[in-house]
């Protein structure tokens, strides 16, 4: 399955600031939003849990035609109906991932440098790259700040998603940086009103 080019705004489902009762009316805000893919990220939650969880939220994004990516688990994309995986640094490679998913299926790559970038892209459908900024969902990579994303989509063609720390109040430096995609974890799930919120970050990045 090919990651549409239009795709820029990537959200994630983090059980870290969403409870699991939470996560299938965040997944309807999300898509209300615009957001164009959207991740289940639950690195506390077992694996069988995380099924069910995963199997309540795909056929929501499936009914309205948005990529639903899991973290960590490919080996659970064909039953779930999700629609790919995505892998860090330290997990499985993306060869691995994509044996277990299948070859249609999605495979995204976290990426905390320029050389692992252009490593990722060679593999993967999509990266990760950041943390821009410091921030307490990637605490143990320190941040990458701005100055290899022009670089990085000079080399890259494939989609580079910027993430860690981007929020609405920053997006527009990341975005004069050369960004062209973001992903926004707390910034979304913390947002008073999700879909404004994800509305105007769109608005941001609609020009691109």
């Amino acid at each position: 399955m090919n990651l549409a080019e239009s795709a820029t705004l990537y959200g994630i489902i983090d059980l870290g600031y969403s409870t699991a009762a939470q996560a299938p009316e965040f997944a309807r805000q999300m898509i209300e939003g615009g957001v164009d893919l959207v991740q289940l990220r639950a690195k506390a939650l077992a694996l069988e849990p995380f099924a069910e969880l995963a199997s309540k939220l795909a056929p929501i994004f499936r009914e309205a035609g948005i990529p639903f990516i899991l973290n960590d688990h490919p080996e659970l994309v064909s039953n779930i109906g999700a629609s790919g995986a995505h892998v860090g640094q330290d997990d499985i490679s993306v060869s691995e991932a994509r044996r277990l998913a299948g070859p249609e299926a999605i495979i995204g790559k976290s990426t905390h440098s320029l050389s692992q970038a252009i490593v990722g892209a060679a593999e993967a459908d999509y990266i990760g790259f950041g943390p821009l900024f410091a921030t307490p969902t990637k605490p143990d990579y320190p941040p990458i700040g701005l100055e290899d994303i022009r670089m990085a989509h000079t080399q890259i063609s494939i989609p580079i998603f910027c993430i860690g720390g981007v929020k609405l109040e920053n997006l527009p430096v990341i975005l004069a940086s050369g960004a062209r995609r973001v992903v926004i974890v707390s910034g979304l799930l913390q947002a008073p009103d999700l879909v404004t919120y994800a509305l105007a970050v769109k608005k941001l990045l609609s020009p691109l």
